[in-house]
């Protein structure tokens, strides 16, 4: 059984600036104390309260909202105080060394969420959702993030885990008797649940990756030969003047990124240096720098001029790609065209006036991996796909181990065993600090 915490906690949970309103929170054993200090009582549970917050002197801080909420109904489930006043940075900081005069402690970053997963008010899954949601750029990653907070990435880890278990049950039972004695309905029932887990374990490692999509974007390489538009294509894309557009070849000399977002889905455009054979030393530098982004990219646009087609230096350029990572060819300036060539396979665009680009955001997106699911997905981390895959893993060598029970049953428990570890079931204490490390101090 978890032992409660022995110390009190303190910290500002609102953003850093000046703002309307401003909130230090407290949690912790000693709030009785702490509340009698600063506002002269302890609050009822659960109601707002209006009143004075005082220093030491009894001199009045500030004038806020006092909420008390008692163990274990509250965000930690510790005895939790919040004192709401007003957002200033100065007055803010006289609340926060008032408490911690009173003997609380500054919360380490993450503090207070890591404390709710310590006393099973979360699991390690929703608790990571807490800082996915602060951090979200995008409306579908923030709405990702509420559904993970909410728990139906854990229901769906959960319910993989009952499987697994009725699965291993029934396994186990059948080790127990003589070969004889298992019937043809054991071994029928066994291949069942071992083919439901595996096609929902599937599912549930589809939508972790568009989760972690979500979270973390993709990034996509614009490459090709000077003036083919690709600074005016970032332009477009971010719908500003972010890159310097020229007839002048060679403008584009360094690497330059932009955030955006298509349909809610975070995409970092980097716009390169124009390819080509120069003598000078600065551009030449720029495409080296190309040839570095082009090699972590996630999908790289390969923009040509419509009116002179698929080169041999387009070409050459193409074969540079590294084989594992997609690409598409843009043919840019089709507005300037006769008539469109249906010799070379692309997307045709015009980047000047807007013609294609839906379809290009179209095929961005379905070329990185996304597409919409019916209920929504929900927000993942690297490290989730990364146990879903090695319970994947386990689970496709226990299907190839059937005729050895002993080793069927082995590689179910590891299978459950990677699936436990993104809810925190069991997971190692330095996890748990690398994870909380990255939170705000205040959450």
């Amino acid at each position: 059984m978890l032992q409660p915490s022995i110390d009190t906690i303190a910290a500002i949970a609102t953003a850093q600036g000046r703002g309307g309103v401003g909130v230090v929170r407290i949690s912790g054993p000693d709030i009785n104390y702490l509340a009698q200090a600063i506002i002269g009582k302890v609050p009822a549970a659960r109601h707002a309260t209006f009143t004075d917050f005082k220093d030491d002197g009894g001199v009045v801080i500030d004038q806020g909202i006092a909420l008390y909420f008692s163990a274990p109904h509250s965000y930690t489930g510790e005895e939790v105080l919040e004192l709401q006043g007003h957002g200033g940075p100065a007055v803010l900081h006289l609340l926060l060394q008032r408490c911690l005069s009173l003997g609380a402690r500054l919360a380490e970053p993450g503090e207070f969420t890591r404390r709710a997963y310590l006393n099973d008010k979360i699991d390690l899954a929703q608790a990571e959702s807490v800082a996915d949601l602060i951090e979200a750029t995008t409306t579908e990653a923030a709405r990702s993030a509420i559904r993970s907070l909410h728990g139906e990435f854990s229901a769906a880890i959960n319910q993989l885990v009952d499987e697994l278990i009725r699965l291993r049950m029934l396994v186990e039972a059948m080790l127990d008797f003589p070969e004889e004695d298992i019937d043809v309905i054991d071994t029928t029932h066994r291949d069942l649940l071992l083919h439901n887990i595996h096609r929902h374990l599937q599912q549930t490692l589809e939508s972790a990756r568009q989760g972690s999509l979500l979270r973390e974007g993709a990034h996509v390489a614009l490459v090709g030969r000077p003036n083919v538009g690709k600074s005016s294509l970032l332009n477009r894309l971010a719908g500003e003047e972010v890159a310097l557009v020229s007839e002048i070849p060679g403008t584009t000399r360094d690497v330059i990124r932009q955030a955006i977002q298509i349909r809610g889905v975070p995409l970092h455009i980097v716009d390169t240096a124009g390819l080509r054979v120069s003598q000078d030393e600065v551009e030449n530098m720029g495409m080296a720098r190309t040839h570095q982004m082009v090699q972590r990219a996630d999908l790289i646009l390969l923009l040509l001029d419509a009116s002179m087609g698929c080169s041999s230096e387009d070409f050459a350029i193409m074969s540079g790609f590294p084989t594992d990572i997609p690409h598409l060819m843009v043919f840019n300036k089709t507005d300037l065209l006769q008539e469109k060539s249906d010799k070379d396979a692309g997307i045709y665009i015009s980047a000047k006036s807007g013609l294609g680009i839906e379809a290009l955001r179209g095929e961005i997106l379905k070329l990185i991996g996304w597409h919409n699911q019916e209920g929504g997905t929900f927000i993942a981390r690297e490290r989730h796909l990364i146990a879903l895959k090695l319970a994947k893993n386990h689970l496709d060598q226990a299907a190839s181990q059937l005729n050895h029970p002993e080793l069927f049953a082995e590689e179910l428990r590891l299978t459950q065993q990677a699936l436990n570890s993104i809810t925190g079931k069991f997971t190692a204490d330095d996890l748990l600090g690398e994870i909380f490390s990255r939170f705000c101090i205040g959450k």
